[in-house]
């Protein structure tokens, strides 16, 4: 019996579950539907033309959709910060500039801890973008653009708990930061330099933040011999040893499994010219540490040397990038 009622309440809890997905996906779809084309690329314009910060504002679950909002946005080159407003109220109006734009938030339109900012945006100029479902409410009235959620209810059985309207605002704060990426033509390396830590920073590091450099390089003349090139291979610990020709470009490399491949008695009587392979894979010290990767699993390689005008400037090895978490 107790293994009936569990499963029972499992398929009620599925079922549960699929209701709020599908409440919230019509929610999404209506957003779309009724997205006015004019109003959004106002609000874009705004954003674009500050000479400011985007101040993000909201009450309650708004406001913690609104710190996300801010820093999706200050995280993909537009700086913004979000201003609570009950301490707006008590001081926090002086972070908000002239030159700034305010993007409130109130499902309702009508949240009360709002009204000194909407007041001291109307008395200094500064520019509003209001995000609520009610553009005659008190929010609606004071924006210079209004951005209008659907008003589809909530995912709440009781109809009560902010759970579509703030999925729907979510989804419009990604539409402006994503407009705003367009707009100014935010690049990976852009997002690199505001990401150094943590999983995502190790994916953005550039090449030139974990290759060998100087002495640790194992690089020779193309016309060494082979006792050289086992001594450097095995004295720089990196199971490959490069080779460049008079003018200091690199022509070739040998891996330790190139040369067992190669092993034969008369192997130390061999240059490493005629053992190398030549025109090796090579990257640039530009290049995010991911395309390293990506080109060492796809050549199946563990080593690339680092080039800049066909001179060796590095070496990286597969276990640098996964021990940087790379991977």
């Amino acid at each position: 019996m107790t293994a009936l009622v569990q499963q029972s309440q499992m398929e009620k809890d599925k079922l549960s579950a699929i209701k709020t997905i599908d409440s919230e996906i019509d929610t999404i779809n209506r957003l779309k539907d009724s997205l006015k084309e004019e109003s959004l690329t106002k609000a874009l314009d705004f954003m674009q033309n500050s000479k400011g910060r985007i101040i993000i504002t909201g009450m309650g679950k708004s406001g913690h959709i609104g710190k996300k909002i801010a820093a999706s946005l200050a995280s993909t080159g537009t700086p913004s910060f979000f201003v609570h407003p009950a301490e707006a109220s008590h001081g926090d109006l002086g972070m908000i500039t002239e030159d700034d734009v305010v993007i409130a938030i109130s499902n309702s339109g009508e949240s009360r801890e709002l009204i000194d900012i909407l007041n001291y945006c109307k008395r200094f100029g500064i520019k509003l973008i209001a995000i609520t479902k009610n553009p005659e409410s008190s929010l609606g009235k004071a924006g210079d653009v209004v951005l209008e959620l659907p008003n589809n209810g909530e995912a709440c059985p009781l109809g009560l708990a902010p759970t579509s309207s703030t999925t729907a605002t979510l989804v419009l704060g990604d539409i402006l930061t994503v407009g705003m990426i367009e707009r100014k033509g935010f690049s990976k390396e852009d997002f690199n330099d505001r990401h150094p830590g943590g999983k995502l920073g190790s994916i953005l590091k550039r090449v030139s933040d974990l290759m060998h450099t100087g002495q640790e390089i194992p690089i020779l003349d193309e016309n060494s011999n082979m006792q050289a090139v086992l001594l450097e291979m095995t004295s720089k610990r990196l199971g490959c040893v490069g080779f460049i020709n008079l003018q200091g470009e690199l022509t070739g490399i040998l891996t330790d499994g190139d040369l067992r491949r190669c092993l034969s008695a008369k192997i130390l009587e061999e240059k490493a010219i005629d053992l190398m392979t030549k025109n090796p894979k090579t990257i640039s010290p530009n290049a995010m540490t991911a395309e390293a990767l990506k080109l060492m699993h796809d050549k199946k390689i563990t080593n690339l040397f680092v080039v800049e005008n066909k001179r060796p400037v590095g070496v990286i090895h597969i276990h640098d990038l996964l021990n940087n978490g790379v991977a």
